[in-house]
């Protein structure tokens, strides 16, 4: 197996570790460090840049969101602490108005992705951070996590989606409950909420987990994965009638895929599949 590679942009590092088997496992890293890895216009740009270049490659298998460990030694750990707001104090009114359409693109853009999304979650994940989380399709956290959506409390509402992925995620009363108060919780708390999908012992610990993940889903067909979670997103808020349409679609361009005809052909030859 080859070694990662690593691309440079602005604020966020793309990695591509190779899949077992083939394909690639993508790592988008939030590079930040400086600044407990908020996200500035330049981030948000990067965000997008390195979402549009994975949206269309086809070696991609699953991707991992995960963060660059603090600048000092010592620091808490922190996933993202969410726009940056040392920039937004120099915004006006205008400059909010004529930026928000780009951010509702950088807040969308992984759960936009054609293939499955990881956030591997290690020390804050607040406002934006949070909603960056909220929006992938699955959440790795540590023992270290904290997750919150403190908008309120400077006087704005959650804008990257939380209002309305929180709630999917934990119900409308739990959501209240965090958005209202403003309140972080820790890890025992998100993962009695429903909130995250797998918690990892330890602190520092969730990008390791995350990654293994990617790597089981990378082993399965991603003709297959791609188009169950286009079926999960596309139908989720369907009625069930609809949903079940959704499905089917999902199902024949599936069925009838090299894929298929290579998992039936390997399971009856007792073999791992090669997909094509």
């Amino acid at each position: 197996m080859t070694e990662a590679t690593e691309k440079d942009y602005d604020g966020v590092l793309l990695r591509r570790h190779p899949a077992e088997g083939n394909g690639v496992v993508a790592e988008i890293v939030l590079n930040r460090a400086e600044a407990m890895n908020a996200i500035s216009t330049a981030t948000a740009a990067a965000i997008r840049d390195v979402a549009r270049s994975l949206a269309e490659d086809a070696a991609v298998r699953a991707v991992v969101v995960s963060s660059a460990p603090p600048a000092v030694e010592g620091k808490n750990h922190a996933f993202c602490v969410g726009v940056d707001l040392k920039e937004r104090n120099e915004m006006t009114d205008a400059d909010l108005v004529a930026t928000r359409p780009a951010f509702r693109r950088t807040w969308a853009a992984f759960g936009a992705l054609p293939m499955p999304v990881i956030a591997a979650v290690s020390g804050y994940a607040l406002g934006g951070g949070c909603e960056l989380a909220l929006g992938c399709d699955l959440i790795v956290a540590d023992d270290g996590a904290v997750f919150g959506l403190p908008e309120v409390s400077v006087g704005v509402i959650p804008g990257g989606g939380g209002t309305q992925t929180l709630a999917r995620r934990v119900g409308m009363n739990r959501a209240a409950d965090l958005i209202f108060t403003a309140r972080r919780i820790d890890a025992d708390e998100a993962d009695r909420f429903g909130m995250i999908d797998r918690r990892v012992a330890g602190t520092s610990t969730a990008r390791a987990a995350a990654l293994e993940l990617a790597q089981h889903i990378a082993r399965n067909s991603p003709v297959g994965v791609r188009n169950a979670k286009h079926a999960l997103r596309v139908g989720a808020d369907l009625p069930l009638a609809a949903g079940l349409d959704v499905e089917d679609g999902a199902w024949r361009a599936t069925a009838f895929s090299a894929d298929r005809a290579e998992g039936v052909r390997a399971f009856v030859e007792k073999r791992k599949p090669v997909w094509p």
